[in-house]
């Protein structure tokens, strides 16, 4: 049985490489809605909400992307997908680390 899942990527990307990274992502986006299973795929920016001591701080090098695939199966093609190959080769040099975090709704 295949289950939606929920992708939370957390970029994080070399002082003064925001910019130039999200228009890269941005071109991207458009791929990636196309491909098979993709139900949402949009980078994100923190926002300080001002909501005291449950908010984290900006973070101002970090651009997270949020997904969701109708599959992991899904999510896995969306990986080796030749226009991600290409997009990682692009930004290679901006990003410091990357962390990702699947989800399955409970």
């Amino acid at each position: 049985m295949r289950t939606m899942v929920h992708v939370i990527a957390t970029i994080n990307l070399k002082p003064d490489t925001r910019t130039a990274f999200l228009a890269l992502f941005h071109e991207l986006v458009p791929k990636v809605l196309e491909e098979d299973g993709c139900i949402s795929y949009t980078p994100t920016i923190d926002v300080d909400a001002n909501l005291g001591d449950v908010q984290d701080g900006g973070r101002e090098h970090t651009v997270t992307v949020v997904e969701a695939w109708e599959s992991v199966e899904h999510l896995q093609a969306h990986l080796v997908a030749p226009h991600m190959n290409e997009y990682r080769e692009q930004v290679k040099d901006m990003v410091t680390d990357m962390k990702v975090q699947v989800l399955a709704p409970a």
